[in-house]
């Protein structure tokens, strides 16, 4: 079990931090290196190692989204590969920049919990599915087993339809029995 864990959480994160690293670097963030990004995936598939030992409900997949989308962005400014310089540099963006940056991790969030609550529950149905299918197929080709049925009853020990009728219409109704000793 803690390897298909371990699998998926490795793959979430790959994705993750790569997707991540693309939209923060259109908002306007510097590429990073390659040993920032791995080491950006280490976090984050531990992180998705944990959250998936269980089903987990879309707000706590959003807190975690946004808790991993907040450090990657700390994470990828601190790692930033310094531009080359033109001579014409120009402002950083000031305030828009900012707002665009925490934009697009707040969408990069809202995916990555979205896209875990949907793999959790297509993952689970298709391990039932998995499972059933498996059952069918082991039902229908396993040796038959054969019990003895005991024989129909005789026409003789037929109760008539009329009489079991009767027979659940009859009620006994009557005052209780502790009642006679008033």
């Amino acid at each position: 079990m803690y390897v298909l864990r371990s699998v998926r959480a490795a793959v979430f994160a790959v994705v993750c931090v790569t997707v991540s690293l693309a939209m923060h670097v259109l908002a306007g963030g510097a590429p990073v290196g390659a040993d920032v990004l791995a080491w950006a995936v280490l976090p984050t598939a531990a992180g998705a190692f944990v959250l998936a030992r269980r089903r987990r409900g879309f707000g706590v997949l959003m807190g975690a989204g946004f808790a991993a989308q907040y450090g990657m962005h700390l994470w990828f400014t601190a790692g930033a590969v310094p531009p080359p310089t033109t001579g014409h540099e120009h402002g950083d963006g000031g305030l828009s920049a900012g707002l665009f940056m925490l934009l697009v991790h707040t969408v990069t969030a809202l995916l990555s919990a979205h896209w875990l609550e949907r793999g959790e529950r297509g993952l689970a149905t298709l391990l039932h599915l998995l499972f059933a299918s498996i059952l069918t197929v082991l039902w229908r080709y396993a040796p038959a087993v054969h019990h003895p049925v005991a024989p129909p009853a005789a026409p003789a020990d037929r109760v008539p339809l009329v009489a079991r009728m009767l027979a659940a219409a009859v009620s006994r109704r009557g005052p209780p029995a502790f009642s006679y000793a008033i």
